[in-house]
């Protein structure tokens, strides 16, 4: 067990300090290349360089140096901030905001690398020294190909109080020209008591077969990040025409997420999860932050964005814990796993009035438990983590992902893919909706799996549950073991 049974096994991230957006997502020599935001002094947002991992595989993974570190005196002088990487011929170029405390816009700026990512060389001056008319808020820069072309998005606020990711255009990753806002919207509702916010950071462009899905992180002036939304649409001459927003994921924890175009034609994503608990106690940890799963992301016929967990991360399944089948009017125990597993359900309340679902007991006593309801009269998958740890320090919360095959029919069964792994979840319906939550059991694994009826009714449920293998890293000392062991 390490030091700390929260620490993830089979999610990106160092063994210690803070992490935070995911940056520098390329294909590139052979490798998946994954960097991040970075503090290498500590656990906590503050000295930001790029962090770096690679992969032949998604399963195997090698940290390389530090990508970026910030430049005394330069443009980056107080930190290297979000962006993204493209794969050019024999090089790769990391697009990136570079910040300095005397500035409030982050304007861009690059730096190379000419062996795979293991070093890069920074310009030392701006791609783009000069701010578009009426920008107030400018960073995070996302570049790709497209016919013939580079194209690049800068995440936004303007200062009539609309959101914009601006578009750019360049022949050759050097001079670009600016086309104007490729989106800006006033703030519209995305969900109950949320909208899409004041300023967008970090854009991602999704697009096939004419086609496209804007992934905008929405961030407002005082409070912050605060959650990850889609647009569905298309483009016409240089400006998307967006349909309604949505949330791209429906949990508390879920923030930054960005995009890498696989060799295969795949679209992969990963996503920031942040810390749900206070500080004082992320300090005694000495680590915060990790990367989700990588994600597969389509676009469906009707222009949602559907995700599910990588192909590859099926790989990481171990052994068989948990078969179980059949109907309860109260409570049956499932079956035993630890603290990282992967599960699949099919759950189908019974009866007029009838809900349940399954709770993960994490205590002895049963005093410390992560629920998960499908509440049939809505359509709703509900998670409660208002009992799923005995520290107060521990943020609770209850959360909800629409669900429609839940509402009350003749058949109201729903199926779900949850991957848990220590102090996160991440849950898959075939919908492609997702929900990413932190959780910290203080109660020592193995952990219970409850099947849960309630409302009068009977619950059959149909439970496979796996355990989650650790990846295996390679980390820069070059020692070849677990990313955390058991």
């Amino acid at each position: 067990m390490p030091a700390d049974p929260h620490l993830p096994v089979a999610h990106l991230r160092p063994p210690h300090n803070w992490i935070n957006d995911p940056n520098g997502l390329a294909f590139h020599g052979g490798y998946y290349h994954v960097c991040f935001q970075y503090n290498p002094y500590g656990p906590q947002h503050a000295n930001m360089h790029w962090g770096h991992f690679r992969s032949p595989d998604l399963l195997t993974w090698e940290e390389l140096p530090l990508a970026l570190t910030p430049t005394p005196g330069g443009e980056d002088a107080d930190g290297c901030f979000s962006g993204n990487a493209v794969s050019d011929g024999d090089r790769m170029v990391a697009f990136y905001s570079a910040f300095r405390t005397d500035r409030w816009a982050q304007p861009i700026t690059t730096a190379e690398s000419w062996d795979n990512g293991v070093t890069f060389a920074p310009r030392g001056s701006l791609l783009i020294p000069d701010l578009p008319e009426g920008a107030s808020m400018y960073r995070d820069p996302y570049v790709w190909r497209e016919a013939g072309r580079w194209r690049m998005l800068v995440g936004s606020a303007l200062t009539d109080g609309r959101a914009a990711a601006l578009l750019y255009e360049s022949g050759d990753l050097e001079r670009w020209d600016y086309r104007g806002p490729f989106l800006d919207q006033a703030p519209q509702p995305v969900a109950s008591g949320a909208d899409t916010g004041l300023g967008w950071e970090c854009p991602q462009y999704l697009h096939a077969n004419g086609r496209g899905a804007l992934i905008l992180s929405a961030w407002d002036p005082e409070l912050g990040p605060r959650r990850t939304v889609v647009y569905p649409g298309r483009e016409q001459d240089g400006r998307f025409l967006a349909d309604a927003p949505a949330l791209l994921d429906h949990g508390p924890d879920f923030y930054a997420p960005a995009l890498l175009p696989a060799p295969d034609g795949r679209w992969l994503l990963w996503g920031w999860s942040w810390e749900a608990r206070d500080p004082e106690w992320v300090r005694e940890a000495g680590w915060a932050g990790l990367l989700t799963l990588p994600r597969e992301v389509t676009l469906a016929e009707d222009g949602s964005v559907r995700q599910r967990p990588a192909a590859e991360s099926l790989g990481l399944r171990g052994e068989r814990r948990v078969t179980a089948a059949g109907v309860t009017a109260g409570t049956t125990v499932l079956g035993m796993v630890g603290g990282s597993f992967d599960l699949t359900a099919r759950l189908e309340p019974r009866g007029a009035g009838a809900a349940g679902g399954l709770r993960l007991v994490t205590s002895a006593d049963g005093a410390e438990y992560l629920d998960i309801r499908v509440d049939s009269a809505v359509g709703e998958l509900v998670v409660d983590r208002d009992h799923a740890s005995l520290d107060p320090r521990a943020h609770g919360g209850t959360y909800r992902i629409p669900c429609p095959e839940a509402r009350a029919t003749s058949d109201n069964s729903i199926e779900l893919r949850l991957v848990a792994d220590r102090s996160v979840i991440e849950m898959y319906l075939p919908s492609g909706r997702t929900l990413t939550l932190r959780f910290y059991p203080t109660g020592d694994a193995p952990w219970r799996i409850e099947a849960h009826a309630a409302g009068g009714g009977h619950l059959g449920y149909t439970v496979g549950a796996w355990d989650l293998r650790s990846y295996t890293m390679c980390y820069a000392a070059g020692t070849l073991t677990p990313h955390s062991r058991r």
